[in-house]
């Protein structure tokens, strides 16, 4: 018997060869024949080939289609070029990999170390050669990262996850993925290590808590073994050809074939020295949650971009001091968490006017609806939630906003009162229950916050607590929700979500010791008028949606890119003629310019036209 010492540098028609002859003992591939492709081996009745190139093609991400044989055909003249003998040659599909799998009407029914007495049914057969994981980590060592199952000698993890998987005719299943530990210093080398090597699944599809997987518990793994993390790993996952395995099982086929899981067919393609050439296939990592871990990929061209809208909205038109408020990157990272989201809850409302009816200003509504337009467009669940006593002001204000084109539908109205000590877990949770959160992501945009004291004041330190519903009771409720995230738009630091950011409002901004908000948002976005704020999440969101890499990570590597619902995005985005409409419908209403209490087309004592309207030009 071979053992393994030196098989990493062995090429590998040598490898092949050994494998061939049973002389290894190891149980699995990987590290071995360093810089070269690896495959996955799927064997198939001819009558379901097509159908099964059609679901690797929909599933690119788990199953890359490196070659598809004609039926009965064992070689693979362009992965594999041995110079042995035509007979030896001929059971390349049959002998070269260290173990298959026999599959009989989805279960397994053995291992086999060779396939040749299987010879006559595999006349019929189409072998799929597909990519795999184990081709990037020469890679991946190249950079510096440690490969633990490597390091630990044993195969690679790989679990079943929550994912489904694009379904084409019988073959339908969920994804699977392989899992390494990764120090968390060397995230983004890793993701940018492995982003081109699309043949072998490309970048991560996801990065931290397994749970968001559904995966439960990482030392027990579907396949492989469990691979143990050092102190401040990371756990990564990457899309798995195994996933190709589940299909099999799934389809229910009289007779299958795969390789053993971790047992690949070894090629002697080398692996491309693919440099990245633009930012926009440059990939970034950033953290969007603690709790649970979660990190997101964006590309560095999708970022700077968003980066750019940031700085756009940070101009301090009424020379209040925001720019000491300002938090770098905060708006990149809030629209990463809310592109994550399956549902989002949006808050505004700001009474500062109390001596008029209604109390509210203009500086909110127009951002909000900005935002909710966004989300029905990227069909996300979106709801506003508001104070009782504005309930049919805000209808009427989002009946005339789909009348005028700037929503799709409806947006659901709530209310929230405090009635007990849970009615906060109550409002956001089914039956309260932390793990079944109603929403993921929550939004206040110019409302009102809590200050120190208990009590909400406006910009002229005014107490307008009377006319506030205590919507900050969800905000300080959701810290407790582990996946529910929360973002805070202001201009101020009197805005609910600005306690992050309280320090700095009550050293720079007038009466800032009064009146700033104390409860704090995970996100703070600091505009020089919170509109804008709002006008630069739905710009984001679009951006986020029509970055490549950032898609590729949202949708796990599964299905096709949504380029057909472009159009749907960019018609959602706010306008200068749509938020000119909306703010003449808002002075219809009554609701107030907050600095002057005008009705006239201004906000917050601002133009509309050459201010506002420039803001919106610019960040479209």
């Amino acid at each position: 018997m071979i053992l393994t010492g030196g098989l990493k540098s062995l090429l590998p028609h040598v490898l092949r060869r050994i494998i061939r002859c049973n002389r290894l003992s190891i149980s699995n591939t990987s590290g071995m024949a360093e810089g070269y492709k690896q495959a996955n081996v799927v064997i198939l009745h001819e009558s379901l080939a097509d159908d099964f190139e059609k679901f690797c093609h929909a599933n690119n991400g788990p199953l890359p289609l490196l070659y598809r044989s004609k039926p009965g055909d064992w070689k693979c003249p362009t992965l594999s070029s041995d110079s042995d003998s035509a007979v030896i040659t001929s059971y390349f599909t049959r002998t070269d990999c260290l173990q298959y799998k026999i599959y009989e009407h989805g279960a397994c029914t053995g291992s086999l170390k060779s396939l040749k007495e299987y010879s006559e049914q595999l006349k019929d057969m189409v072998t799929f050669y597909l990519g795999c994981s184990f081709s990037f980590e020469k890679a991946v060592q190249n950079a510096g990262i440690p490969i633990r199952n490597v390091e630990q000698k044993c195969n690679v993890s790989m679990y079943k996850t929550a994912v489904p998987c694009y379904s084409v005719s019988t073959f339908r299943c969920n994804l699977v993925v392989t899992m390494r530990p990764i120090p968390e210093s060397k995230l983004e080398a890793a993701v940018l290590a492995t982003s081109e090597s699309k043949e072998a699944h490309g970048a991560p599809i996801h990065v931290g808590d397994p749970g968001l997987l559904g995966i439960q518990d990482l030392s027990k793994p579907d396949y492989g073994d469990p691979v143990h993390l050092h102190p401040g790993d990371i756990p990564v996952f990457w899309a798995c050809g195994v996933t190709g395995v589940e299909a099999v099982i799934n389809c229910r086929a009289p007779l299958a074939f795969t390789h053993s899981p971790g047992c690949m067919f070894i090629t002697d393609l080398k692996n491309d020295n693919v440099t990245v050439r633009s930012s926009r296939e440059v990939p970034q990592v950033h953290c969007i949650s603690q709790d649970p871990l979660h990190y997101s990929i964006v590309s560095a061209e999708a970022a700077q971009k968003i980066k750019t809208l940031e700085t756009l909205i940070g101009i301090d038109p009424g020379d209040r001091g925001i720019i000491h408020l300002h938090r770098q990157d905060e708006l990149l990272k809030a629209c990463l968490s809310i592109s994550h989201a399956r549902s989002v809850l949006i808050t505004t409302g700001f009474p500062t006017h109390f001596a008029y009816e209604p109390p509210e200003e203009n500086d909110g509504p127009p951002g909000a609806l900005a935002i909710a337009a966004i989300l029905q467009a990227l069909e996300k669940e979106v709801a506003i939630v508001t104070d009782q006593r504005a309930m049919n002001l805000n209808k009427k204000i989002i009946e005339e906003a789909v009348q005028l084109g700037i929503l799709k539908r409806p947006v659901p109205l709530l209310s929230y009162q405090r009635e007990s000590a849970d009615s906060a877990l109550m409002f956001l949770c089914e039956n309260g229950n932390p793990g079944r959160p109603r929403f993921d992501h929550l939004i206040a945009i110019e409302r009102a916050g809590m200050a120190a004291d208990g009590n909400y004041y406006n910009a002229r330190k005014v107490n307008i607590k009377h006319l506030v519903d205590p919507i900050d009771e969800l905000f300080l409720a959701a810290q407790t929700i582990p996946g529910v995230t929360t973002t805070g738009v202001g201009d101020g630091g009197n805005e609910l979500g600005m306690g992050k950011v309280k320090d700095a409002v009550k050293k720079h901004i007038k009466d800032g010791d009064v009146i700033a908000c104390d409860v704090e948002a995970d996100f703070t976005i600091v505009a020089g008028v919170s509109n804008w704020g709002g006008y630069a999440i739905a710009c984001a969101l679009y951006i986020l949606s029509t970055c490549e890499i950032h898609d590729h990570y949202l949708r796990k590597a599964v299905g096709f890119p949504p380029l057909a619902k472009k159009v749907i995005w960019l018609s959602a985005l706010p306008s200068v003629t749509k938020e000119e409409k909306l703010l003449k419908t808002l002075a219809q209403h009554g609701v107030r310019s907050g600095k002057t209490a005008s009705l006239e087309m201004e906000v917050d004592g601002l133009p509309f036209y050459n201010t506002h309207s420039l803001v919106i030009e610019k960040l479209l």
